[in-house]
């Protein structure tokens, strides 16, 4: 089987051990692709292993780990957090070892994980940038936006990336209905939730079959 097209294939899953991750992983599994499944400790995480599911310990922010880790995999995702260190650095950080990485690796699809407030509401004007938003998840949500432009500007003609942005209600007791709704760089029409487990599904359904690319891709729960 071809791992850079087509269906069949490993992944490798930045950042396994989240809420989001997790449900990627399992999607993933669910389609028969092998995963591999990276956390900061694995101790912390024995649950994810098997089924599939290789379960190793690496650093999103070293291109040297990613390359590492990625090598024979047909795509990545990138779904990690930090709440210890400030969010642009540790975005920024990540975009830029994953540029490195995954072209040492010959890694072409990656999907990374974006936030709700980096997207334009009804208005045209980005959620953050409400002047009554707050100004600690604004720095929060810059991080995204310092991701999304370094691979903007680094990525080069071998990497087809794409940001998945989940709305605000990210709800693991959201209803699982199997399927979502889509829009580029704006806030999806209508009702804004969705369960990590269709998040997931839209994530996997762009590393099967790569619908956009290099943009900001809204999704939303199905209606």
């Amino acid at each position: 089987m071809d791992e850079t097209s087509g269906t069949g294939g490993k992944i490798v899953v930045f950042g396994a051990g989240g809420r989001v991750g997790r449900a990627v992983v399992a999607e993933a599994a669910a389609r028969g692709l092998g995963v591999t499944a990276v956390v900061r400790d694995p101790a912390r995480h024995p649950d994810l292993a098997g089924g599939g599911v290789e379960l190793v310990r690496g650093d999103a922010t070293d291109a040297v780990s990613v390359a590492a880790l990625s090598a024979g995999h047909r795509a990545a995702v990138h779904a990690s957090a930090r709440l210890d260190v400030p969010s642009e650095e540790h975005y920024t950080a990540t975009a830029l070892a994953l540029l490195a990485g995954l072209a040492e690796a010959g890694v072409g699809r990656l999907v990374t994980l974006g936030i709700a407030t980096t997207l334009e509401g009804p208005d045209g004007v980005r959620l953050m940038d409400a002047p009554d938003f707050p100004a600690a998840w604004r720095a929060f949500s810059q991080g995204h936006v310092a991701e999304f432009e370094a691979l903007t500007a680094g990525a080069g003609p071998g990497l087809d990336w794409l940001m998945v942005v989940p709305p605000l209600e990210l709800d693991r007791e959201a209803e699982v209905t199997g399927g979502y709704r889509t829009a580029v760089g704006r806030v999806v029409d209508g009702p804004g939730r969705i369960s990590h487990a269709d998040l997931a599904r839209a994530v996997l359904d762009e590393i099967e079959v790569p619908r956009h690319s290099r943009v900001l891709l809204a999704v939303a729960g199905d209606l």
